[in-house]
This record gives C-alpha cells, structure tokens and sequence, in this order.
C-alpha cells in the first residue's frame, strides 16, 4: 500500500487527479499572464486547466492527510515488527528446550506458537485492510472537498469546464498558460482548509474545558 500517493477520479466536468506529491510546482513562464488575470480583461474562455500535480503538492488538507497516515502506517510497522521479534525470541527458546521436553510438552508449546503466528498474519491484515479504508475514505473527502470548490469557484469565475493537466499523464498536450487557474485555486483551498481548521480548534476548546 503506497501512502504517499493518492488517486483522485472526478467527472470530466470538473477534475480528474493524478497525484504524485514528491513531482516539483510547475510555475507559469515569466510573461505569461494567468487565467484569473485574464479573466479580469476577459481575454478566457470557458475552458481552463488545473496542474494536478501542482495542486495536490501544494493543498495543505492533502499534506496533512499524507503525514498523518505515513505516522499511522510507520507507527503500525513498527508495532508488528516488535511483535514479531518477539515471536522469533520464543520461537528460538522453544528450538534450543525442545530435546529436553517432552512429547506432550512440545506438541503443547508448538501448538500455542502455531496460535501466536495465526494472530501475528491477522493483525497483519487486520492493521492493513485499517489502513487502506482510512486512505479510501480520506480520497473521498480530498475529492469532496476540491470538487466543491471547483463547482463553486467555476460558477463565480463563469467557466463551463475544469481540465486536468499532470506531466506525462494527461490527454492535453497543450495549452496557453492564461487558461492555467492553479495557482489561483491552491490559494483559495487551502484559505478554505486553514479557516476549517481555525474552527475546529475554537470547537476542541470548550469541549476539552468541560471535561
């Protein structure tokens, strides 16, 4: 499971993302206007354009999401690494008593590591398949959250349809770069991310006062 990447399909109306956060921004070339000062001359059409790379290594919720469940994979790894060192420990111990012990008692122990190894894969998968959901559901609310924007951001700015351009992945080969709305669009997703946050937090507060 790759928690550095996420996969992001919106309608062809809207965005579809490629993501891959550790690819470089892509900044306009000097002299070369935008698609939202363009707009401002009305020199655009219906039709703009979202770097997706750009977007996502850019978009403050997406980052903090990655983080967080990178700390949550490594925290899990590393959980079942120790398990499983120990496991080995006793594995070992049996090996060297094992000529000393009895056919009842090693039948009796080699059965309670055959246990112990059963629940060490299914932590395992269990562990796993936590993960992949939280990163299922955590691509939903990033493909939520930037398709409402762009719903609400294209109905101001008057565009008819958002495309998605990301290097080497991407059906534009290619396109002026005043219809390229990245840049415009990353600032006002994370203002939207850091004004949810700041209202989380006043919410925690008197929670946490009461307690």
């Amino acid at each position: 499971m790759n928690l550095t990447k996420f996969a992001l399909g919106l309608t062809a109306a809207t965005l579809s993302l490629a993501a891959c956060t550790q690819q470089s921004n892509e900044p306009n070339k000097a002299g070369k206007t935008s698609a939202v000062e363009a707009t401002e001359s009305g020199a655009v059409g219906d039709v703009v354009y979202v770097n997706a790379d750009s977007l996502l290594s850019n978009y403050n919720y997406f980052k903090d999401v990655r983080d967080r469940l990178q700390s949550q994979a490594k925290k899990a790894e590393d959980d079942l690494k120790g398990k499983a060192s120990a496991f080995e420990k006793e594995v070992g111990q049996y090996q060297q008593r094992a000529a000393n012990m009895t056919n009842e008692q090693r039948a009796v122990t080699e059965q309670r590591l055959a246990r112990k190894q059963q629940e060490l894969t299914n932590l395992n998968q269990s562990e796993s398949n936590r993960l992949m959901t939280e990163e299922s559901e955590e691509q939903k609310k990033i493909y939520d959250k930037v398709e409402a924007f762009l719903q609400d951001y294209s109905r101001n700015k008057g565009y008819k349809m958002v495309l998605s351009y990301s290097r080497g992945n991407s059906a534009i080969l290619y396109s002026d770069t005043t219809l390229d709305i990245t840049q415009d669009v990353i600032k006002g997703l994370n203002e939207q991310y850091e004004s949810e946050k700041a209202t989380a937090e006043k919410e925690e507060k008197p929670a946490e006062k009461k307690k």
